[in-house]
């Protein structure tokens, strides 16, 4: 029997959505929140060009918590936004991909419903805000700031369920797209080395444009067919251990922070979500 206000009109009730990213701070939360809203409805927009680790990943989780995760697809894949957009990749700036195959198939999904979206931000990245609506309905959540839960947290939440951390964290810091822009040099070998095959796909991406002089790449200032170089792969192999060196000496680099390089000058913030 529906609810009924103080008029014996039914009212909508409030639905509990949690989008899941396949990133370690959104599956911990989903972990976290299992048993204290069981109302909670999982989500996880899929844009048809995730990484192979992140679906077995969210196999596992979708076994853990004993409920189904709804897998919300775009209502065209990523190709078809491409032509829309003259072949220019997404980038920092534009970000067409998040607003176009998670944001939109997101808010369908919640349609004109009371909803509280469940975020993962955590209580140590309280500048990080996340995906906010512009939707009124639309209510952000933030459990891990409210119980003052951190990176620590997080990782023992993780490991004490037993799915611990997917296995795209060997060699990539965030989840997302196998194309994200995001994506740091080292990562992109990283790509290589694990997905020959996705990373061809993503230099099929990439134009020229002979007539103009400009080119779409994927990673700033410079091709996947450059960076692909054995030579190119050596030098930013050698970049990110120089790296890794500093986490012996500093306790409190981040993970981004031993991925950036040198050849790098993009923000760490990426979308978030996509990438939490």
């Amino acid at each position: 029997m529906p609810n009924m206000n103080k008029n014996n009109s039914p009212t909508k009730s409030i639905r509990h959505i949690l989008s899941i990213s396949g990133g370690k701070d959104s599956t911990a939360l989903a972990i976290y929140m299992r048993d204290r809203v069981h109302e909670m409805e999982y989500i996880f927009c899929d844009t048809g060009e995730e990484l192979p680790e992140t679906y077995e990943y969210l196999d596992r989780l979708e076994i853990f918590l004993g409920k189904h995760i709804h897998r919300l697809n775009p209502d065209r894949p990523f190709n078809h936004y491409l032509q829309i957009y003259n072949g220019v990749l997404p980038d920092a700036r534009t970000r067409w991909c998040t607003r176009q195959l998670k944001i939109e198939p997101f808010e369908d999904f919640v349609k004109n419903d009371l909803c509280y979206s469940y975020i993962g931000i955590r209580a140590d990245e309280t500048t990080r805000k996340g995906y906010v609506s512009t939707k009124d309905n639309i209510i952000p959540k933030y459990p891990f700031i409210e119980d003052n839960i951190i990176k620590e947290d997080v990782f023992r939440i993780l490991n004490e369920s037993g799915l611990g951390l997917p296995k795209y964290y060997e060699w990539r810091s965030r989840s997302g797209c196998y194309f994200c822009f995001f994506q740091r040099k080292t990562e992109w070998v990283g790509l290589l080395e694990n997905h020959p095959d996705l990373y061809q796909k993503a230099m099929k991406f990439e134009k020229h444009n002979e007539d103009t002089g400009e080119s779409f790449t994927w990673s700033q200032n410079e091709s996947l067919e450059e960076l692909k170089d054995p030579n190119r792969i050596l030098e930013i192999k050698a970049e990110y251990k120089k790296r890794q060196s500093l986490v012996s000496k500093k306790t409190n680099l981040t993970l981004g922070d031993v991925f950036k390089s040198s050849y790098d000058d993009k923000s760490d913030e990426g979308c978030l979500i996509c990438h939490l």
